[in-house]
Parts: C-alpha cells; structure tokens; sequence
C-alpha cells in the first residue's frame, strides 16, 4: 500500500460526459500519433502518477464483442518477461472498460509498443494469484492504480497479453 493518504472518492468531474469527450479525442490523438512515429512518441504516460516517473504505453486492438469494429486503445503496461501486463481501471470508476469486455470475447489480438508494431498477442484475466503478485508490482509502476482501487467497489482486473 503507497504510503500517502488516499481520497475518498473519485473526483466528480471524472465521470461527467465532457470529460468522456476529452479523454475520447486525446485517446484519438494518442494512437495517430504513436502509430505515425512507431511509438518513439507516445510511448510513456506523464500523467498523474506518471509525471515525475514516467510509464510505458502500448497500443491495444480489439475488437468490439458486439459491433465486430476494430478499436486501438493506448494502455499503461509493466512488462513481466515476455508478457505485458495491463490494468483494467478505467480511473477507478464504478465499472470495467469496454476494451476488458472486448478482449475477454475475442483474447488473441494485437499490440503495439516503442519500435514494434503488430505484436500477435493472447489475453488472459489474471488468476487471483497472478494478480496478488502482479498488484505490488503495478502500484509500485504507478501509484495512481491504488487511488483507483481505493474508489471503486469492484476488484480492477489485471490482463496479461502473452506473445504467441
């Protein structure tokens, strides 16, 4: 656990529908920009927690369990060996994001990191002991992660994306 206080609750301004808007075109803008340079730009997070220490980003494809559209969505990731590990936090708010849904549906995808493109992955939900390994790890990359958990009532799910 960080050894800083942590807010009760989520800031109000995170779930109203202007805030949904920016955080929809910045994503936008985060995957143009990432893709037009193969990840030289864009890949680390300064945001929050990452300000100071700045975190690794992917690009994630998946594909909508329900429309079939393909979808890219730029993730924080800590890298355990070979695998990447993703955290479905969605900044703490009450349910998971539709990425966690669309890969729980569809597990094999793709990912993009700094300098390789198109990396043939398989998703897996963290098992209960995988994610109590993998939690520490995670707060420890970004710190923001335990605000999260601390703000909502539903355990935020760890996915590994392992190269096949």
């Amino acid at each position: 656990m960080p050894k800083f206080a942590l807010p009760d609750e989520a800031p109000s301004g995170l779930t109203s529908p202007t805030t949904a808007k920016a955080i929809k075109y910045m994503s936008k803008a985060h995957v143009a920009v990432f893709k037009l340079t193969n990840g030289y730009i864009g890949n680390k997070w300064r945001v929050g927690a990452g300000f100071r220490n700045p975190v690794p980003t992917l690009l994630l494809e998946h594909r909508g369990r329900k429309s079939g559209k393909q979808f890219t969505t730029p993730l924080l990731y800590l890298q355990d060996g070979e695998d990447f590990v993703i955290v479905a936090s969605q900044g703490g708010l009450p349910k998971n994001p539709q990425w966690y849904f669309n890969l729980v549906a569809n597990p094999d995808t793709r990912i993009h990191v700094k300098g390789r493109r198109n990396l043939e992955v398989s998703a897996h939900v963290a098992t209960p002991e995988e994610r109590a390994g993998l939690w520490p790890r995670l707060v420890e990359l970004y710190p923001d992660f335990a605000k999260y958990q601390h703000w909502t009532e539903r355990e935020i799910p760890v996915v590994i994306l392992s190269p096949r």
